[in-house]
């Protein structure tokens, strides 16, 4: 079932980065119990190949998809485990 955080996060991503490839997978419930799924905040995993990452760092990457979830990391995403690529890197 995709819940309604996996498909805000898809959204957003895909409208900021157009990506070649998008992986969103909800780990919630691997953390059943955890003091962040009482806050109802998800725990996510993110695959995410897109030509934006082109000549950018790791961190760079990561603050770029941070910033495009920014309003979620509210209430909606505990945690997130990023693995982001730039096309030529994913290639190899």
């Amino acid at each position: 079932m995709i819940h309604d955080g996996m498909t805000k996060i898809e959204n957003l991503l895909r409208e900021a980065f157009t990506p070649s490839y998008l992986q969103v997978e909800d780990d919630s419930a691997k953390h059943a119990g955890h003091a962040g799924a009482r806050s109802g905040g998800g725990h996510y995993k993110v695959v995410l190949v897109s030509q934006h990452f082109s000549g950018k760092n790791l961190v760079e990457q990561h603050r770029m998809v941070n910033e495009v979830l920014r309003e979620l990391f509210k209430n909606e995403i505990h945690a997130l485990a990023l693995t982001t690529y730039a096309p030529e890197q994913w290639r190899k």
